[in-house]
């Protein structure tokens, strides 16, 4: 997937509603952000700046979403423990993930393994990528991720 391609439609588990559908976001702007793990700091630091900037990505017809591997029960928990206004996506098997590409080599304390790279990407109201931030580092992201949208 390259910046500039349509997305496929996809479907996935997630908290509120059930199911995400791409197709039902078609005339506004989605953000899917990809983090690790559910309530480890890093994740809970992204997840709280994009709740704090949700009203301005809502003026700007963009809504949403995170992924990761954990459960839509787990997700229920973080989203609401932090107040997130936002869906998470549950993506157990990786489906999601393999879409956009971000299963990863890491490694923690000298052991290598594979997980999710912290990313984001925004897709335009015609389905389209047109920006994509890979190995994101929390502090400062949301509002580089705003400044595109002005």
């Amino acid at each position: 997937m390259k910046v500039g391609t349509k997305i496929k439609n996809f479907k996935a588990e997630m908290t509120g509603r059930g199911n995400f559908n791409l197709a039902d976001y078609k005339g506004k702007n989605v953000i899917i952000y990809f983090y690790p793990r559910d309530n480890t700091p890093g994740c809970t630091s992204e997840g709280e700046d994009f709740r704090d900037n949700y009203k301005l990505f809502k003026k700007k017809k963009t809504e949403i979403f995170g992924v990761s591997k954990d459960s839509v029960k787990s997700h229920e928990g973080f989203k609401n423990k932090f107040n997130f206004p936002f869906e998470l996506i549950s993506d157990p098997e990786e489906k999601v993930c393999k879409i956009f590409d971000v299963i990863k080599e890491k490694s923690m304390y000298g052991k290598k393994y594979m997980g999710i790279e912290r990313s984001t990407f925004l897709i335009d109201s015609k389905g389209k990528l047109i920006e994509e931030w890979r190995k994101v580092k929390v502090k400062g992201h949301v509002e580089e991720v705003l400044s595109i949208l002005d």
